[in-house]
């Protein structure tokens, strides 16, 4: 039985207008994404990696093309539906974690649950399981401010499997991280997406990702340059920009 589609984009496109000027930020992107594989997304800075993403995630509508998830049309959907794929069916995680300075680790994993229904009690018990699962049961009643950078996106990884997503999308997760933590972060979503078959797609620079990804889509100019399978890459893992790692 072939593997369905979780993610698909027809020839998107995205142009702002800065001023006068038009920029394209996509151009005309058609990619195909499986259930349950973990894709990583590269490119340099200002290639539409992000834009993309963000697409993706519905955080954004494209210009024109299609994003279609669950083979839905994101863009057909009404605030109450986005905000229910939003919260229902992506978890996002974010390069600066944006988890909530005045809550515990607990009380931000447990938000997400709130807003889909879950008593207290069902949301503390799932709470408390996924930060155990995230190597942090002992850490569930501290803030952000008592925890490392590493430990601070163990919870965000936490909060985005709040309601068993199944999508993850991963903005930059290891940008703000030292290499050992990063590598960390990079093992303990491959584990997540292993252990759950969550669809992981993730908007990086860290050539550390191509180790755990299925498949990698090279973004470049707001276009797809190339996709690889891992098996294929022709890149030494371990090195960064040709240097290796310390």
């Amino acid at each position: 039985m072939p593997e369905e589609n979780i993610v698909r984009t027809k020839e998107v496109w995205k142009v702002y207008q800065m001023g006068k000027v038009e920029v394209e930020a996509l151009k005309g992107i058609s990619v195909e994404i499986k259930a349950g594989e973990y894709l990583s997304i590269m490119g340099p800075s200002g290639s539409g990696k992000t834009t993309f993403f963000n697409m993706v995630g519905g955080l954004d509508k494209p210009s024109s093309g299609k994003v279609y998830i669950d083979e839905v049309d994101v863009a057909q959907l009404d605030a109450y539906e986005l905000a229910w794929l939003r919260c229902r069916k992506i978890g996002y995680i974010f390069q600066t974690f944006n988890i909530i300075p005045v809550m515990t680790a607990l009380e931000n994993v447990t938000l997400p649950m709130t807003f889909a229904g879950l008593t207290t009690d069902e949301s503390r018990d799932k709470g408390v399981e996924l930060l155990t699962k995230v190597g942090l049961g002992d850490r569930v009643t501290h803030k952000p401010f008592e925890l490392s950078g590493g430990q601070q996106q163990r919870v965000a990884i936490a909060r985005a499997m709040a309601n068993d997503p199944a999508i993850i999308l991963a903005d930059e997760p290891t940008g703000n991280l030292d290499l050992r933590t990063g590598r960390e972060i990079i093992e303990l979503l491959r584990e997540m997406n292993d252990d759950s078959g969550v669809t992981i797609i993730s908007a990086t620079h860290d050539m550390k990702m191509i180790s755990v990804s299925d498949r990698v889509v090279w973004i470049r100019d707001g276009q797809v340059e190339k996709i690889e399978r891992r098996e294929d890459l022709d890149i030494a893992v371990g090195t960064i920009d040709g240097k290796e790692e310390a």
